[in-house]
Parts: structure tokens; sequence; C-alpha cells
């Protein structure tokens, strides 16, 4: 399974936590996305699924529509929620929340953000989320396009640039770094 960061969201661009904010893409993360598109077009990929945030949405279905593949959404591949943190921008909330944001930063995964989720919640929610997909598509290679927050969950300290590719073990529903191309298949065996 490949998992994909979303491309540059309005709201990153300028440097604020969106957590569960709905931001769309900005104009580079269109161009972002096109970009993700055309380099994964001969990728082995049978199934799209993509949280329902704009952000990912969006870059899903540009994937999709090069692919010729209609993209399922998930709520439970939404990001992390950050509370009260979404929306606002970094500065803000290391000045506001020191010690929190330091925790988040530090990957500690019982911090709550904003009073929003914790990554241990956000894990078991992805978890489940990508168990069932496995289980729906038995054999197939799947792409899933979600967040860097959904990631770090999964994968402490794990950092995705906009439109990074993580490869997802589906036995272990694990994480190992993606291949240059993203479009080659893991050796070991990912799906």
């Amino acid at each position: 399974m490949l998992c994909i960061r979303h491309a540059e969201s309005e709201m990153n661009a300028q440097r604020r936590w969106q957590g569960q904010v709905d931001a769309p893409l900005s104009s580079r993360g269109h161009g972002q996305a096109r970009a993700l598109a055309a380099a994964l077009a001969e990728a082995p990929v049978h199934a799209i699924y993509s949280s329902d945030l704009a952000r990912a949405r969006q870059t899903a279905e540009a994937l999709g529509e090069a692919k010729g593949l209609a993209v399922a959404l998930l709520p439970a591949l939404r990001e992390m929620d950050v509370g009260d943190w979404g929306g606002r921008a970094h500065d803000e909330i290391q000045r506001r929340w020191p010690d929190d944001f330091a925790r988040i930063r530090a990957g500690d995964i019982d911090v709550r953000p904003g009073g929003g989720e914790t990554r241990r919640e956000v894990a078991v929610r992805v978890r489940r989320a990508l168990a069932e997909i496995v289980l729906a598509q038995p054999g197939r290679r799947v792409a899933i396009v979600t967040h860097g927050g959904v990631a770090r969950s999964l994968v402490p300290h794990l950092r995705l640039g906009n439109t990074g590719r993580v490869w997802l073990e589906s036995e272990s529903l694990s994480l190992a770094e993606a291949p240059d191309g993203a479009g080659q298949a893991p050796t070991g065996g990912g799906a």
C-alpha cells in the first residue's frame, strides 16, 4: 500500500496548523498534485482511498484522474484533530502552548494538541481503516492519500513533505520508506 501525504494546502503555505480544518490546495499544491499523478502514471495502483478533507481529496482526485480510478473517501484517514490549534500559526502555538508544542514536536504520542486527539488515538483510528482497506482489496495495490500527522502517528518522527510517499507493509501495517519514483514495488513484498 502506498501512503501519500497531500500536496501543499493554502494553510501549509501560510505555516498554519490545520488539523481537521478543511483547507484546499494552494495553486502550488495543484501543480504538485499534477506532478504526483504524472510520476505515478505507470505505478501499479488498483484503488485509491483518501481522507475526505479537501487538501487530501484534491490530491487524490488528480491521481485518480490520471489512473482512471474513482477515489473512495474515508473520514478515518483525516488528519489528527488539533482542537484549538487548528488554523493557528506555528509561532502563535509555540508561544501560547510551549509545553504541549515541545511535547508534540518531540513525538509524545499522548499529548492532546489544542485539546484534540492524541497520536495514539489517531494511530488506532487509522490502523483500523487500513486493516479494512486491506480486507476490501486483497492482493491489490492501493494508494491512500492522507496527512503528515497521520503518518507520524504510525511512525514517530516521520516527516513527509508535500506529496511525500512511504510504503505501508499490509501484513504488519508498518511503514517503510518509499523508493525513488515510488512507482516501483518495494522489495520484500509490500502491498
